[in-house]
Order: C-alpha cells, then structure tokens, then sequence
C-alpha cells in the first residue's frame, strides 16, 4: 500500500494540548483544512440523516475493486486507529484490505469527499459518517452516483438484515447457484400466479400498475409446513429479478426502531424486494408499529413484500384482512404425488438404485412427506445401496417418520434410565 499523510498524530505537540485526543471539532477542522490545501476552497461539511451511508462500507470496497478511477484515498485522520482489515474471502482464506474507517475517500469528479471517524463517549465509541462538498449540486449527483452503485453491488447475492442486540446487521450470500424457476417444485398454476405477479412488478419499472392506476406495492404472504421449498422459491426471484432483494430475519430483538430503520433502507432502494422471513416470530411489543407502517402512504412504494411463515395460525389476522398490508397469502402445501415423483425421479435421479416398481412403491409410501423429508430419504437410499446394495424402503421411511415424531414431542430417549447420576 502507499504511503498516505496522516492527518492527526498522537505524540504531536497539538494533540498534547487538547483535553481529548479525538475531540470533534477538531477532527472536522483538520479534514477541511487537508481538504482546502490539496483540493481547493470551498469544502463544507454536510449533514446526512444516521442511516444514508451506514452501509456504506461494503460499497466503498466496490467501488474500489471495480471503479478504482472513480476513487481515492487521500489521507488517514488517526494514527491510533486501524488502517487496513482482515477479512475472510472464503474458508482458509485471507486477504488484507484498506479500512473504511479512518481513511477519507475522495471521488473527483464530483469533488466530494466521504470520512467514517470514531466517536468517544463516556459510554461506548461509535462510528459516524462525515460528508464534505463544495455545492448543494454536486452534493446531490454524488449522493444519487451512490446509491446506484449500492444496487449494482446488492444484485450480485442476497442482501441479509438481522436484527441483533447491538441493532441490525448486514451481510451478504452471494447466488453460487442459480435456482431456475422450472426448478421450483410448487402446482404449476400457483407457481405461474407467483411469478406472474413479480415480472408485472418489475417489468418496464412497474407500467402496468401505471396504466391501471394500481398503487405500486405488492405484498404476497407464503405460508406452510417447513422444508417444502419457500425459502427455494425465494432464492430464484432472487436470481430472476433485475432489482435489489433484501432478506430481513427478524428475532427477539426486533423492534420499532429497527422496524423503521428496515423500511427506511429499503425505500431509498426500490424498486426491489423486501423478504422477512419467519413472519410469526415478530415480537409481541413490535407488531403494532410493524401494521402501521405498512399501512403508511409511501413506506411501500416500490417494494414487492414477501412474508413466510411456517406457523400461519400465529400470523395476526390483521396482516392479511387489510388491503395494503399482504394482498394474498399461498399456502405452500406437501407435495402431491405428481410433485413427489418428479422430485425423486427426474430431479434427484433416484432410477439409479430403484426399479420402477420400487419407485412407485416409494412415492405411494411417502405420502405427507416434505420435500426435505423426500431429500434426505434420497440420501439413505443412496447410502444403503452404496455399502449394502441392497434398499429397504419401509426401514429407510419408518426411521425417518420415527425421528420427526420424536423432534415434535421432544421425546427423544426410549429408555429412560433408572440409575443414580452423579460423579
């Protein structure tokens, strides 16, 4: 890496006369100053709501790997505070890359410069986002300059919001495998409804709701037993849609605020499609503030809500019973026989182990089975024919039905033991 001035040093004999190292003021008046020196008169420091660039980081390392001409790193603010990171590209593997906190980046072309610098307090340091600019003009073509790069940069995978102790955090699953829609195992006439829907959304930027006066939201509720493929039919709107999917998992930390922070987000995004999985699990204390804002006037447009649920007679009857909150709601149902066959048949290959008698015993036997049930009876069958070869369907499916009665009522033991515990 190259050698870059730092602006504050610890041990100078500035520094020793403040009664704070990293007092604010200060900080802001040696950036502009750099700022005036090396880039001309001019530079004012603009206030940005908390959430315009919070996420800022993961684009700013875009941009860096992608458009490194629209960039530069012109100066670091402490030299106390981390330079560089090391992160984790995949399993066993490291690279070292510049920080984006305590550098400040520069885009020349719209003469605006982006800082994130810590902030002490008596409570705990935090991180805060500062913006300088020498018009309200190239402020504003900087600030739409970047949060198209943040959509280009959320269409390569699925952006994850999770709403943690410490308030929501944000990662990223990247597609490594595309799931094409022929590959979603649902009726055909409600996997066409569904995809229907979310091509009408997004195609020509919504001219269909335009031209029949529709308000341009949508909001669809998936629900049934797990393992039958709502978060599968997910991933491949995921992978056919040109706009933005957000994946929000809701916990017991949930709350009005995060609520409103989501929303926020996501709005300054759309078009682009909002998943919150797991809808039922929505905190009891939470869920008024969650109705009202969907019911707001804007805070849905341009967002295509999808909500899944395994457990429906929790959802409250107030999310579907309303226009403007979840317009329909899709039972995704177990797998009839023609979705049960095509499954072990065509998609998982299973002819390789089975006659075609044996086959159709299988798909009449598994009957109420989901299709990760079907799954995982796949890999049985071709565990025991590799070291057996030979298959015992009705072992393969009744330990398998034994197991999930088991997990149901948590009675795992047979035998309960009798003896004495202890050491």
């Amino acid at each position: 890496m190259k050698k870059i001035n730092t602006l504050i040093h610890y041990l100078d004999e500035h520094s020793k006369e403040n009664t704070n190292y990293f007092t604010y003021a200060s900080v802001i008046n040696k950036i502009i100053d750099y700022l005036t020196e090396h880039k001309g008169d001019g530079f004012m420091l603009y206030n940005t709501d908390s959430e315009r660039f919070a996420d800022s980081s993961d684009v700013i390392q875009e941009i860096l790997l992608r458009h490194p001409n629209d960039i530069e790193i012109i100066a670091h603010v402490y030299d106390s505070v981390g330079l560089s990171d090391l992160v984790m590209k995949e399993r066993g593997k490291h690279t070292v890359r510049y920080s984006t906190l305590n550098n400040i980046f520069y885009f020349s072309q719209f003469e605006v410069a982006l800082v994130t610098i810590p902030i002490y307090t008596f409570h705990h340091p935090y991180n805060e986002n500062l913006l300088f600019a020498k018009s309200d003009d190239q402020i504003l073509e900087f600030v739409s300059y970047f949060e198209n790069m943040e959509k280009n940069y959320m269409l390569n995978g699925i952006t994850i919001y999770t709403d943690t102790e410490d308030g929501l955090i944000r990662s990223k699953e990247k597609i490594t495998h595309q799931i094409d829609r022929e590959d979603v195992l649902l009726e055909e006439s409600l996997k066409s409804d569904i995809f229907r829907s979310i091509d009408e959304f997004f195609l020509n930027s919504g001219q269909f709701f335009k031209q029949y006066n529709i308000p341009y939201k949508r909001g669809i509720l998936l629900y049934g037993s797990p393992g039958n493929g709502k978060t599968t039919l997910v991933k491949s709107i995921a992978g056919s849609v040109s706009a933005p999917i957000v994946y929000w998992q809701i916990t017991e930390y949930t709350s009005s605020y995060s609520i409103r922070e989501i929303f926020s987000k996501v709005l300054r995004l759309a078009p682009m499609v909002l998943v919150i999985e797991d809808i039922d699990s929505m905190p009891t204390e939470a869920r008024s503030v969650f109705l009202n804002t969907l019911d707001g006037a804007t805070t849905k447009e341009g967002i295509f809500l999808i909500g899944t649920t395994n457990y429906p007679e929790k959802i409250d009857p107030a999310l579907i019973n309303r226009a403007g909150r979840f317009d329909r709601a899709y039972e995704i149902k177990q797998p009839d026989e023609v979705l049960r066959r095509e499954y072990i048949v065509n998609k998982k290959g299973i002819g390789e182990f089975l006659t075609n008698s044996a086959i159709e015993e299988l798909v009449q036997k598994t009957k109420g089975l989901s299709i990760s049930q079907l799954n995982e009876i796949y890999m049985s069958i071709a565990l025991e024919s590799h070291y057996n070869n030979h298959v015992n369907i009705d072992k393969i499916i009744n330990d398998l039905q034994e197991n999930t009665r088991k997990a149901q009522k948590q009675d795992w033991i047979s035998e309960p033991s009798t003896g004495r515990v202890g050491f």
